[in-house]
């Protein structure tokens, strides 16, 4: 058997900055009495017309495996308000015109669970700061995610500002863990973009992943996400052999396929992907100037950097909600969602019944699991990774899939999350199966399958986001409940 793809796709910054973490004692231990793990709502994707009704089900999921009807005790919500929801998971559609897709929510505590419902009325393009995304989906390439779990989605144009030449490219990985849009040579049309220079010779980059290094050529680009579009984003354009890989950038992934996706859109807290300490230091070890067979490192200014595209927009700038449905505790093929732009800047991205969690500089929260740990929010990493909290707990899988747990039976383990100043904090309730049984069937998407991490950080991956809107609040933007940094849930 192939090993499935460990993805762990979030920016590291140490390089230039250094960053949190590590060490601490007296933090939970796994938790032994019964306790809400996750919400199940049904039917998990559902379309009525306008004017009809649909009722959903909570079901409560708990560490014991045991499972109660929740309907009339969660906290049911609708999001964007094309339907109404009652207390008892009845769903009413109000949108009178279009076709719009929400998220059904039912909460109880700090336990969220969802469904997708798309109310028909009528035919008409979806919002303008809507994207969708698929998760293992239509949107995704074969050619690049097999044996790839977790992968999600979405797709952006580019195109030239001055000649207003256009591409739209699918099979982007939606990634909150890191900043700025990153799109494979092989995937462009030669010559589309414009490459920014740098003094005598022309910028470049070596972004480094949690999982891989990319290098390539900086250049200019319209970026239209849904049917917004940010002016001059500076890209990178990963696999490029228009200029040399320095040494120190080891040996980037050169192509769609050697990655597992044609791009990343790096949609996380901060506005660019390096900022002031790429500003005065030459040797950053991310960006270059290159002439010729010779790149040197080099100095850049903020605006010429990698830039998180969402920032750049003339509206609905200041963040993003990742908004995905519950995932069955034996996985799917594939599930679908959106990405909406803003947050509070319309009625569609609206913050309800959310906490907030600021971050630091770095875009990290406080993670704590028997340890403190340096805790990232990244739907591009596809498990949770961490390290376990008692030796043996979760063992490692076999090879070839050594990088992943596979516990005997299903494992309930509770971490705490705080903001990055010690405030507020909360407890969150998560599963881990066995990686290779749950890979065995034919399903592609589980919010339970995680694997070892670095000491000292705590990766909370695509399936933390399963169930939740999961919103992401750009630093120095002011939204409707405060200023970024910030993740909420």
């Amino acid at each position: 058997m192939k090993s499935s793809k460990i993805s762990i796709l979030f920016l590291i910054l140490v390089l230039v900055a250094g960053c949190g973490g590590g060490g601490g004692s007296g933090a939970p231990s796994p938790v032994i009495a019964p306790a809400l793990v996750s919400i199940d709502v049904e039917p998990a994707i559902s379309s009525i017309l306008t004017g009809s009704t649909e009722q959903f089900t909570a079901t409560g999921i708990y560490s014991n495996n045991s499972t109660t009807n929740l309907t009339s005790s969660v906290i049911w919500t609708s999001s964007p308000d094309v339907a109404t929801i009652d207390s008892n998971g009845l769903a009413a559609a109000v949108s009178t015109a279009t076709t719009t897709t929400t998220m059904i929510m039912a909460r109880s505590g700090n336990t969220t669970g969802s469904a997708i419902l798309t109310v028909t009325g009528g035919i008409a393009a979806p919002a303008s700061n809507v994207l969708p995304i698929t998760v293992n989906g239509s949107l995704c390439k074969a050619s690049t995610s097999a044996f790839y779990p977790n992968k999600p989605c979405v797709s952006v144009t580019v195109c030239n500002s001055v000649t207003s030449t256009c591409q739209t490219i699918d099979d982007i990985l939606l990634d909150t863990g890191s900043f700025g849009l990153r799109i494979f040579n092989q995937a462009l049309t030669p010559g589309i973009l414009t490459q920014i220079p740098s003094g005598s010779g022309s910028l470049a980059e070596c972004a480094q992943f949690g999982s891989f290094s990319a290098w390539g050529p900086v250049q200019l680009a319209d970026v239209t996400l849904g049917s917004e579009t940010a002016k001059n984003v500076p890209i990178q354009v990963m696999g490029s052999t228009l200029f040399p890989v320095p040494s120190a950038c080891g040996t980037p992934d050169a192509t769609p396929s050697a990655a597992g996706f044609t791009g990343i859109l790096g949609v996380g807290v901060l506005v660019e992907d390096c900022g002031s300490a790429c500003e005065n230091q030459a040797n950053n070890g991310i960006y270059y100037s290159c002439s010729g067979s010779t790149c040197t490192g080099a100095t850049v200014l903020r605006t010429s950097q990698v830039q998180n595209p969402v920032a750049l927009l003339p509206t609905d700038n200041n963040g993003v909600i990742v908004e995905l449905p519950t995932v069955p505790s034996n996985g799917s093929q594939s599930v679908s969602g959106i990405l909406v732009l803003g947050i509070g800047t319309k009625t569609n991205n609206a913050p309800s019944g959310i906490t907030v969690y600021n971050t630091d500089p770095f875009g990290e929260i406080i993670t704590s699991l028997s340890g403190t740990f340096s805790g990232i929010i990244d739907s591009g990493s596809n498990g949770l990774f961490f390290t376990p909290p008692l030796t043996g707990l979760l063992p490692n899988c076999p090879s070839p899939d050594s990088g992943w747990f596979c516990p005997s039976s299903v494992t309930t383990l509770s971490a705490k999350n705080e903001g990055a100043s010690g405030s507020p904090s909360s407890d969150v309730f998560f599963q881990i199966g066995n990686f290779v049984s749950l890979t065995n069937e034919s399903n592609n998407v589980f919010s339970n399958i995680g694997g070892s991490s670095s000491p000292g950080l705590f990766d909370w991956g695509l399936p933390f986001h399963f169930g939740k809107n999961i919103y992401v609040a750009i630093d120095g933007k002011n939204t409707s409940i405060g200023f970024g940094p910030y993740f909420a849930y």
